[in-house]
């Protein structure tokens, strides 16, 4: 027997378990899709909606499997992030499987980050890259019972000289839709349900329709997928859809790529085959300002789209071009306006605290967000994800924390123009701004005088762009 799991406890992270928007573990449902696929049997521990790590401990003894895996869903956003919470329990689900005899295995951006965190604690391997797509060599090679992992593509392994080393890349794969639908017949659907049910009033589900993002912003980390992008078929899709309106009945659809459709052609072509199998279920996305016009706007209205994200990120053209992020300003306003006018509620994301931001920049970022007032804003400061060009930058100012200890934190990890409680304040004042349009200027009054005894020490210094 394989136990495939995942290490997101909902309940220990106090912002995701105050939201209640838990989402199935994509990328774990659809390693064990593949597994069933090749005739192994396999149980699932979802970890979403137990309290803590003994659970996992009671579902080895429960279910006495021979290998473990430990994929995490790489299609969240969360993952990318991992918080010291969570690496702490996946540290300690794969010392539990160790000792009761698993071989284990572990796949998710902190683990490609930190192998040997992982091999340490006793992880046989880790998979590199889209770990549902090396689970069945690394299966084969454990049922074998050899120690051949370095002839197995794709992973790290530990090595007694230099701690660990990487085996031959593994092949990635093109046609996505030679990949089986996720196995969502090994969850609690009734669980998820209930929580979204009874905190939203309706059952939202994701989807990937694609893998990667070809742009190239310069604090966004492509551990799993790369800089490349790769789309399923509009039809593979769309019946992934009607398969879903039949088996789960979502109210709602989370489609969790980096981008969403990229063409218009191909959100077109999707609008259709929806159409065709009677599958159009309300959906939310995420995309560019760049590729937002009036023709895609309407597609994504037929396809059924009610909200649409976009990575604005800030106010001031300044901080974009420091980011490498291909966007103007004046574009973020247009998308927004256009998606507005197709009936398309819009998010924006933005970014504090990116190295050589000021203060005039963040009133940029606040006169944005009052002239364009989008429907919802997510605020975040800038956080330094290993394989950036930003890493690479404010390296040397990172301390012994590297991430935060969960996704509340909005914790400076190195040295920006503010400190910590400032960007907060900042992020409370945009929050209240966006909420409902009752502008409190003696807040940001405030926080422009106190602008001054917030300041970091020592800033970090970068050049600019002019």
């Amino acid at each position: 027997m394989i136990l495939i799991a995942h290490s997101f406890f909902l309940q220990r992270d106090p912002k995701q378990s105050g939201r209640q928007k838990p989402y199935p573990p994509l990328a774990t449902l659809l390693a064990a899709a593949i597994l069933r696929e090749e005739g192994h049997a396999v149980a699932l521990f979802d970890a979403t909606f137990e309290p803590d790590t003994a659970a996992f401990a009671a579902a080895l003894a429960r279910v006495q499997p021979a290998i473990v895996l430990l994929i995490e869903d790489n299609f969240n956003f969360l993952t990318k992030m991992c918080t010291e919470v969570r690496r702490g329990d996946a540290l300690d689900m794969i010392a539990t499987a160790r000792r009761h005899g698993c071989r284990v295995a572990v796949n998710g951006p902190d683990a490609s980050d930190h192998p040997e965190l992982y091999l340490t604690a006793g992880a046989d391997a880790v998979i590199a890259g889209e770990g549902e797509l090396g689970v069945t060599d690394l299966v084969a090679c454990f049922q074998r019972g050899d120690d051949s992992l370095d002839q197995v593509p794709g992973l790290t392994i530990a090595d007694p000289v230099t701690g660990h080393r990487a085996t031959r890349p593994r092949a990635r794969l093109e046609d996505l839709d030679a990949l089986p639908l996720p196995a969502w017949d090994l969850i609690d659907i009734a669980a998820y349900r209930t929580s979204w049910n009874a905190a939203h009033g309706y059952l939202s589900w994701n989807v990937a329709a694609s893998r990667g993002c070809p742009y190239q912003c310069n604090w966004c980390a492509k551990p799993t997928f790369g800089r490349r992008y790769t789309q399923r078929s509009p039809a593979a899709v769309a019946t992934e859809l009607e398969r879903l309106k039949a088996e789960v009945a979502p109210d709602h659809i989370w489609f969790a790529d980096d981008i969403f459709g990229m063409t218009v052609q191909w959100i077109a072509d999707f609008a259709g085959e929806l159409k065709q199998r009677d599958a159009r279920i309300p959906f939310m996305m995420q995309s560019r300002a760049n590729l937002i016009d009036p023709p895609v706007a309407e597609a994504l209205r037929a396809a059924g789209a009610e909200e649409v994200w976009l990575g604005v990120e800030s106010g001031s053209q300044r901080i974009l071009d420091a980011m490498d992020k291909g966007t103007r300003v004046e574009t973020a306003r247009l998308a927004t306006r256009t998606l507005r006018q197709h009936g398309i509620r819009v998010g924006w994301f933005l970014q504090l605290g990116y190295p050589g931001e000021e203060w005039d920049d963040i009133v940029l970022t606040r006169d944005l967000v009052r002239d364009e007032a989008p429907d919802d804003i997510g605020v975040s400061v800038s956080y330094p994800l290993p394989g950036t060009l930003f890493h690479d930058r404010v390296v040397a100012e990172l301390g012994t924390r590297r991430n935060w200890r969960d996704t509340e934190e909005l914790a400076m990890l190195f040295q920006g123009t503010f400190v910590t409680t400032f960007y907060r304040m900042v992020r409370d004042a945009l929050h209240a701004d966006a909420a409902n349009g009752a502008i409190d200027e003696g807040v940001w009054r405030d926080l422009a005088r106190q602008a001054t005894t917030y300041r970091s020490p020592m800033p970090l210094r970068v050049t600019m762009p002019a």
